[in-house]
């Protein structure tokens, strides 16, 4: 399971609808993503390489550019502890790079393989070219909170956290289009990550899986 399953259920409902009513949508029509929608969005198709062999070399990290209609907000503090903070730190980063690799339409993008490894670069990677697929990007703002963080001394490290995406909306790239989906439950979704600090200093995500309309996560 990857990130955002609310907003990706609506994009393969979406993309099932426009077959049929792409003559008379709305000027606002996008998608919500749903954790089941990822495993089935790999329909087939040339399979992609191995994300695990693209990932930077050096341990500098990448520059990570979004666009204007983009925005962000963490509200997870420092907690005062040197690692704890790192993995906040690089777990945001981690975030943001997927979503570029949405932006960029590009289910490789360097930047969100530095931050992923294993298992999750290749969740992440199906995640990904589900949007390619559908030629479809996301717009609208992010809320990140209630982060909780443990480092163990064997260098591993786990993320909960919770992300509001009741202002977040799929667009698509042909069409210009997006469909403003109401709030529900389901817009607050919960997250559980496992890291582990590589031999760049990166606390790369090793497995990531999400639950929308979590009780914990709710309003």
């Amino acid at each position: 399971m990857n990130r955002r399953p609310t907003l990706l259920a609506a994009l393969a409902l979406t993309a099932t609808a426009a077959l049929t009513l792409s003559a008379c949508g709305s000027d606002d029509d996008s998608p919500s993503k749903d954790s089941d929608a990822i495993a089935g969005a790999d329909t087939g198709g040339e399979k992609s390489p191995s994300p695990t062999t693209s990932a930077p070399a050096s341990d500098e990290r990448p520059k990570i550019e979004l666009p204007a209609d983009l925005s962000y907000t963490f509200d997870w503090p420092k907690t005062g502890d040197k690692e704890k903070d790192a993995v906040l730190a690089d777990s945001e980063q981690s975030i943001k790079a997927v979503d570029q690799a949405i932006v960029n339409q590009n289910a490789l993008d360097k930047a969100y393989l530095f931050y992923y490894e294993g298992e999750a670069a290749a969740e992440t990677q199906k995640f990904v070219q589900n949007y390619v697929d559908h030629e479809a990007a996301i717009t609208g703002s992010y809320r990140f909170y209630a982060p909780e963080v443990n480092v163990g001394k064997d260098g591993t490290a786990s993320l909960s956290y919770c992300e509001d995406q009741g202002k977040a909306y799929v667009k698509y790239l042909k069409t210009k289009k997006i469909k403003k989906t109401e709030v529900t439950a389901k817009s607050y979704v919960i997250y559980h990550t496992s890291l582990k600090k590589n031999d760049k200093g990166v606390w790369a995500i090793q497995k990531i899986v999400s639950q929308s309309g979590s009780a914990k996560c709710q309003p």
